[in-house]
C-alpha cells in the first residue's frame, strides 16, 4: 500500500516532529518521548492528559489546545503509548490542581494508563482516570463499562477541558468526564480495510460489502452486510444510538459525523443529511454539529456517528470557547 514515509520506524517521531513545527507558537514536544503538551502559562487549573497509538490522527494529539486538553502521549500504530511516556506527558502538563486522564478503553491503555498514575502517584502527584466507553457496537447495552472508546471522546474531550478551564476542582472535572461519556454514544461502519506502514491491509471486506460496527483498529464488527444506499445505513446507525442512549422528543444533541480517513466530505454531508431527517422526525433538536476526520483509522473508508445528549450543564459547557489546530469553537455569542 503506498504511503508518504521515509522509513517505517521513524513514521511516528517524524509526523509529531511535523506537528510541532507547524504549530510551534501553541505546542511543543515532550523531551525525550512521543508525547505532546500545550504552552500555557495557567497553573491554577486541572489538566487534562490523553492518548494511544498514532495512525487516529487528528485523535489523540488534535485534542490538545486551548479548552481542550493539555497534553497526549502517543504509542505506536493502533499501538498503545507505554507507561514511561504517558507519566513523562503528565508530568510535563501537570498542574497544582493535579492530572484527570482521559482514557479510551482499550486493554492495553487502560492497563498502561493505569500503571503511569501509580508512578505518578509515587512521586506525589495528584493524577485521576475516566474511561471514554462510547462504542455501542462493542458491547450490549447494560454492560456499558465494556465497551470501546471512539470517537465520542471529541465530546467528552470538549465539555471535560472546559470545566477544567473555568477552575473546577479535580473531583468535579472526573465527574463532569463520566457524565459526558454516559450521554455520548458511537456507532460506525467501515468500507474498506487500512494498512499500517510497510504493511499489507490488516483486514479484508468484500466489494459488495459493508462492516456495520467495525472498530478503530480493524476490529470485526457486529456483523459483515452487503452495500446498500446509504439513508439505509445511516437509519439503522441512528435508530441503534437513539433507542441506546433512550432519547426522547424535545431532547437536545450535539452530532459527531466522523470520516474513518477516506470517506470525503461530499459524502459526509450525505450522511449527515440522513442523521437530520431522521432525527428532526423524532423532534429531537440538534444544538451543534461537527463535520469532517476528527478520529481515523489511516486511509480506511468509512463513517462514524457520534451523539452526545446534552443537559443544561453539558451545553454550557459544550459553548465554551475551545481551540486546537484541528477543532475550534467559538463560544456561545
Amino acid at each position: 500500500m503506498k504511503k508518504l514515509i521515509n522509513e517505517v520506524d521513524d513514521v511516528i517521531l517524524e509526523s509529531l516532529d511535523g506537528f510541532v513545527a507547524a504549530n510551534h507558537r501553541t505546542h511543543q514536544k515532550v523531551n525525550g518521548v512521543n508525547g505532546v503538551i500545550r504552552k500555557a502559562e495557567n497553573n491554577k487549573k486541572v489538566s487534562i492528559v490523553l492518548g494511544g497509538g498514532s495512525g487516529h490522527e487528528p485523535v489523540f494529539l488534535g485534542l490538545v489546545g486551548e479548552g481542550m486538553a493539555d497534553g497526549a502521549a502517543l504509542g505506536s500504530v493502533f499501538a498503545s503509548p507505554d507507561p514511561q511516556t504517558i507519566l513523562e506527558v503528565i508530568k510535563s502538563a501537570y498542574t497544582d490542581e493535579g492530572t484527570l486522564c482521559l482514557v479510551i478503553n482499550y486493554a492495553g491503555d487502560t492497563m498502561n494508563f493505569g500503571m503511569a498514575s501509580e508512578l505518578a502517584g509515587y512521586e506525589d502527584l495528584k493524577v485521576e482516570t475516566a474511561l471514554v466507553t462510547d462504542d455501542v457496537a462493542s458491547a450490549p447495552k447494560g454492560q456499558e463499562d465494556e465497551r470501546r472508546g471512539v470517537a465520542g471522546l471529541l465530546f467528552i474531550t470538549k465539555v471535560t477541558g472546559a470545566a477544567a478551564e473555568k477552575g473546577y476542582s479535580l473531583a468535579k472535572v472526573k465527574q463532569i468526564a463520566e457524565k459526558a461519556n454516559r450521554l455520548t454514544r458511537t456507532m460506525g461502519i467501515a468500507l474498506t480495510p487500512c494498512s499500517l506502514p510497510g504493511s499489507k491491509p490488516n483486514f479484508t471486506i468484500g466489494e459488495d460489502e459493508y462492516e456495520f460496527g467495525m472498530g478503530i483498529h480493524g476490529e470485526p464488527g457486529i456483523k459483515t452486510k452487503k452495500l446498500k444506499a446509504a439513508d439505509e445505513i445511516v437509519t439503522e446507525i441512528v435508530e441503534g444510538l437513539v433507542d441506546d442512549l433512550d432519547l426522547q422528543g424535545g431532547d437536545e444533541v450535539a452530532v459527531l459525523v466522523n470520516s474513518t480517513g477516506a470517506t470525503t466530505i461530499l459524502e459526509l454531508n450525505i450522511v449527515f443529511r440522513q442523521v437530520a431527517n431522521l432525527l428532526k422526525k423524532q423532534n429531537i433538536h440538534i444544538y451543534d454539529t461537527n463535520i469532517g476526520s476528527f478520529c481515523t483509522s489511516l486511509e480506511m473508508a468509512g463513517v462514524s456517528i457520534s451523539i452526545m445528549k446534552l443537559d443544561n450543564e453539558l451545553k454550557s459547557l459544550y459553548n465554551e470557547p475551545a481551540y486546537t489546530p484541528y477543532f475550534y469553537r467559538k463560544g456561545n455569542a
